[in-house]
This record gives structure tokens, sequence and C-alpha cells, in this order.
């Protein structure tokens, strides 16, 4: 293909994304910041947000490549590097819970998936300021001054035992924290896997040394077959499972491994409106059970995200059909995506989107009421 047919094509499939049959056009919005480049292949970030200083809150990326390149990168909110865990073997996915109990104490996690070994690394998250500091052992694995330290079971949590081959390699995780009773649990997706029973389930638990175990409570997840499963994303409060098969829409379930209804699929919606892959998924969660969900449309050059109603439309609470918006913020075929609602201080009032941007190798951070505001139609700025 000539340069010029190739400009046009990509003009046609950016205008396509948002226009056949979503029901709006794309809107543009512009980054606020843009953090530091990764030294070779961002995928997937994470948002943690500072229980006592939102504006010290952290964006944990990964740098998606083989040991010892491979590695997760801890940004500020201004998107300076405050951290670099290297020597990990392909991390692809990140996310972060709160309060898992540990040695008797609720912390704060962040877990990433090692694909090339097979397993879960799991690390803590200290919190600047408390008084609480890591002990002298635990300070001298933060050499240069982050706020991570690994606390994995055995130097990492084996999971999809038994498989072989692109099915034993962890690639998408979300994270889930039962109401009830604080559980938390790993949600997993291979490189490949059956058309039922994609998506590993595994609970996170204290191995009685102070170091996290992963133990596989079931398999679930219907898949098309057409081309695999990476994004998943999890609301808490409402106790739901999104994933996005990349060729055929966006799929929802119950998180609750022992909820009664948690062997049935909810919805899949999201099938017609996407002019590439539906990769990264997040969750904008609104105090009143209100909210977005957020999709990428993984386009070259200037990439999409798909909103859709958190809590559901005429059809009831499983009725996603109707997308609201769409925006597109000028990054290059965005993989994972992250969202808050969280006010994290005077840059980001109303909490943010954070996408990965491939050809600069780096993550944008949007201002939610930049997304939710500009262009039509309007979304609730903030929680």
């Amino acid at each position: 293909m000539s340069n010029g047919k190739g400009v046009i094509a990509l003009l046609v499939l950016s205008m396509a994304a948002c226009s056949q049959p979503a029901p709006h056009p794309s809107v543009d919005i512009r980054a606020a910041v843009a953090t530091a480049p990764v030294s070779d292949d961002p995928d997937d970030p994470a948002i943690w947000v500072h229980p006592v200083d939102p504006s010290q809150s952290l964006i944990i990326g990964t740098n998606k490549v083989a040991a010892p390149r491979g590695a997760l990168v801890v940004f500020g909110l201004d998107g300076k590097i405050r951290q670099t865990i290297a020597g990990l073997d392909r991390p692809n996915n990140v996310d972060v819970e709160y309060g898992l109990m540990v040695g008797g104490k609720p912390i704060d996690i962040a877990v990433t998936t090692e694909r090339l070994q097979h397993r879960l690394r799991v690390y803590r998250i200290w919190e600047r300021g408390r008084p609480a500091r890591p002990g002298a052992a635990e300070t001298a694995a933060l050499p240069d001054g982050g706020a991570l330290a690994d606390i994995s079971s055995g130097g990492g949590a084996p999971v999809l035992e038994g498989e072989t081959g692109e099915r034993a390699e962890p690639m998408g995780i979300a994270l889930y924290r039962r109401p009830r009773d604080g559980a938390v649990f790993a949600i997993i997706s291979p490189k490949t896997g059956p058309r039922d029973g994609y998506l590993w389930q595994y609970r996170l638990q204290d191995d009685g040394s102070g170091r996290v175990k992963a133990t596989r409570v079931r398999r679930f997840g219907s898949f098309s077959g057409l081309k695999e499963v990476e994004a998943i994303a999890v609301d808490d409060a409402l106790g739901y499972v999104y994933y996005g098969d990349e060729g055929n829409g966006i799929h929802k379930w119950h998180a609750d491994p022992d909820h009664p209804q948690a062997a049935r699929e909810l919805a899949h919606f999201g099938r017609t409106e996407f002019a590439a892959d539906h990769e990264g998924i997040a969750i904008y969660a609104r105090d009143d059970g209100t909210g977005y969900i957020v999709c990428t449309d993984q386009i070259a050059g200037n990439s999409h995200y798909h909103i859709y109603r958190r809590e559901g439309g005429p059809g009831g609470p499983h009725d996603h059909a109707a997308m609201l918006k769409c925006v597109r913020g000028g990054a290059d075929s965005t993989d994972g995506i992250e969202v808050t609602s969280a006010p994290l201080g005077p840059v980001f009032p109303n909490g943010l989107l954070v996408v990965m941007n491939s050809g600069p190798r780096n993550f944008l951070l949007y201002r939610w009421e930049d997304v939710a505001l500009t262009g039509a139609p309007k979304l609730a700025p903030g929680r």
C-alpha cells in the first residue's frame, strides 16, 4: 500500500469507529499530563489512590518485555517516574486493590501477571508520609526510594496450573474485593483459551509468613474464539466483572465466585460499534451506584474510548447496549486503560482517565471533566 493510500485508510478507520452505528460522533479531548516514556513497550496502567493526600496518588504501568528489562514503572500524577521495578519476565497487565489482610493488617497491593514465568507478582504499596514505614529489611528492597515492595509467596504465585504453551501464559488481570467479607480475588485471562471457562479466578491470601499466595476457586467466562481476551475490569461495589472479547464485544459476569448465578453470563454488548480490537476496560464508579464503563477501540494513531452506562438502561441493570459517548485523545494504539472517580487534587479534581500510548511509549492522563463535558452529550463530571 502506498503512503497516500495508507493515510486515507487510517482516516476512514478513525471516522468509522464512532459513527457506525454509534449515536454520537467522536469528541476530541486533550491530555493534561503525559508521563515519561518507559524503555521498551508499555501496556497497562493502574491507579492507586493515596488515602491521606490524593495528590500523591500513583500511576503504575507495565513495561511488557522479557527479563531483565521487563518492569513495573511507578509514576506520580505529574508524569515523572518515582520507581522502576525491573527484572520481571514480560509483565503484561497490572491492577490495584485495597484492604487485603496480611499479617493481621489491611494493606494495599498492586498485582501484575508475569507472563513468561506463569505467575503473579504481588507488591505492597507503602503509603508515603505515614508513620508505619517498612522495616529495615523491607527498606532494602526499595533502593530507589519507591513505594512498592514484593510480597509474593515463594517469589511469585503460580497460576494457570496444568496448562502448556500460550494457555499457560497469564495476560490480563483484574482484582476484586468482595464487600461482604473483604476477600480479595484475582481474575486472570491467558494468552489463549477455550470457548468456555476462559477466565481463571484465584483468592489472594496471606500464606502465614506475611506473603501472598493465590488459590484457584473457579474457571468461568465465554469466548468467541476469534482473537483473544486481555482486558478485564471489576466493579467492586456492584460485584460485576467485564472483559473484552477482542473481536466480539464486552462480556459481563458476576465477580463473586459464590454468587447463585455465578455461572451465567449477564450481558454481551459493544458488538457493532468498534472498528478495531476491544482492549482496555475501566469503571468510573460514582458513590450512588451510577457511573460509566469505558472501553478502548484500539485504533492506530488516535484510539477511541467508548462509554456506556454503568447502571444499565431501560432493559434493566444489565442493559448496556446504548453507547453514551465516544472520545479520542490522540493516543496511539491504546491497549490498557484505567479510570477513577476519586478527587486527586487540583489537577484532577473529578478523577482521571489514564491510557497507554504506544508510539511514544508512555501513558496519557486526562481530566475526567474534559471527558465528561467536552462536546455532547454531557456526562456526570464527578462522583
